[in-house]
């Protein structure tokens, strides 16, 4: 148990016996017009640049350039089958077998994609149950796949809420919510790390409740990849989606990821929406097959492989199998706990932190809930030069993620907050 201190040289020292302290260089931190870095905590919206993507990205406009068509098979990487080579790492970073994972697509377009195969309401199971303040494009997306089945929301969709006067949802209330739904409960579709609060959901619990009364269960992992160390192979989901901007550190915009379970694995009769580039490989080609699908993940497919988004990708996941989630978490932690120490230390009322205190249940953010606030205080952080994210009514929400944060941004990040308070 570390026992912190809330001074600079602290900080600096831990610094200094951190084994991840040497993987902050490979990123580019972003610079006020002074020259001085920004104290950047917002990882959890769009992860910084890998200083080696731009070569990974050269490389295919060379290939481009001097191949044309032909780089699909005789590129250094060649196209054809270039989100192949993401697939280890992404399974690694996620916690599943290969067959699981395939890089496609951006992340609602998948959760779409999913959905079509895994919500199939019938007269008498039809509900989707989710997390009252999912993120916003979760809600719309279950909504809208409502509606497409000519069901109303109003009753079909299950909001959990938090207990009167809590911030984050207790397990027990998600499957007691679960149990008393069961009957009619089509789809448990939960964000796994919650946008607004940063609190980690225990997806094999709910999995394993969601299951034992007939329905799926699928997870949105947008703030989970790259930042929990995760087990979906072993916990048990039907389906999980995410993308890499954030945690992943691919670019703005970036592509996404999808899990599904082995056992869907050579599951033909589950209805999906198909593109060729899920079609069996050896005929894909043929052009005159009918539908195929590839066994596991990559059956899901629809088109031919972005190569330069995939390209950043690869950037980015070559540092993560350099490192492995285990040390990250590792890092995060010590991280969060600091973090969190040094603003119970600032002793207001006006602050109070709504991400779960237990390890267990959150990641790399911090949500700062600041009483009475109208962004004013976020705004001064902002001239201080920390790069945070806002969320309305009245959260700073900060992610000190372990690739390319430090122990002194924590430190100076929070003497910046009580400087602004």
């Amino acid at each position: 148990m570390i026992k912190f201190e809330s001074a600079l040289e602290f900080a600096k020292n831990m610094d200094i016996l951190d084994p991840l302290s040497k993987f902050r260089s490979q990123f580019y931190i972003p610079r006020k017009s002074n020259g001085a870095e920004h104290i950047y905590l917002t990882g959890n919206s769009l992860g910084l640049q890998p200083k080696t993507t731009r070569s990974y990205i050269d490389q295919e406009l060379r290939d481009w350039e001097k191949l044309g068509v032909e780089g699909h098979f005789q590129a250094q990487r060649p196209w054809m089958p270039y989100h192949e080579f993401l697939t280890k790492g992404m399974a690694k970073v996620v916690g599943a077998n290969p067959s699981e994972v395939v890089v496609m697509n951006t992340l609602t377009v998948n959760l779409h994609l999913m959905m079509v195969s895994f919500y199939q309401p019938t007269k008498s199971r039809f509900k989707i149950l989710i997390e009252s303040d999912a993120f916003p494009s979760d809600l719309y997306a279950v909504e809208s796949q409502i509606k497409f089945h000519n069901l109303d929301p109003n009753d079909a969709l299950i909001k959990v809420f938090p207990r009167k006067g809590e911030t984050t949802l207790r397990t027990e209330d998600i499957l007691s919510t679960i149990a008393l739904h069961g009957d009619s409960l089509a789809l448990v579709m939960i964000g796994g790390v919650n946008y607004y609060t940063g609190q980690y959901f225990k997806i094999k619990e709910i999995t394993e409740k969601a299951h034992s009364v007939g329905a799926y269960a699928g997870f949105d992992l947008a703030h989970g990849a790259g930042n929990i160390k995760l087990s979906l192979h072993d916990d048990g989901p039907d389906f999980a989606v995410w993308c890499s901007y954030k945690y992943m550190n691919s670019g703005p915009g970036s592509l996404g990821g999808c899990f599904v379970h082995d056992r869907h694995a050579t599951n033909q009769n589950l209805p999906r929406f198909a593109g060729w580039w899920g079609h069996n490989k050896n005929t894909r080609f043929n052009m005159r097959q009918d539908f195929d699908p590839i066994p596991g993940a990559e059956g899901w497919q629809l088109s031919n492989p972005p190569i330069l988004s995939m390209a950043a990708m690869k950037a980015s996941l070559d540092i993560f199998d350099e490192v492995g989630m285990s040390a990250l978490e590792e890092k995060s932690r010590k991280l969060s706990a600091y973090m969190e120490y040094l603003i119970k230390e600032i002793k207001s009322d006006k602050i109070r932190i709504i991400t779960p205190a237990n390890p267990e249940e959150r990641g790399c953010q911090i949500s700062i809930q600041i009483e009475k606030s109208n962004k004013t205080l976020f705004k001064r952080l902002t001239e201080k030069g920390v790069i945070a994210d806002w969320r309305e009514p009245d959260v700073v929400r900060v992610a000190a993620v372990p690739l390319y944060n430090s122990f002194e941004d924590v430190f100076l990040f929070v003497e910046l907050l009580k400087e602004s308070m």
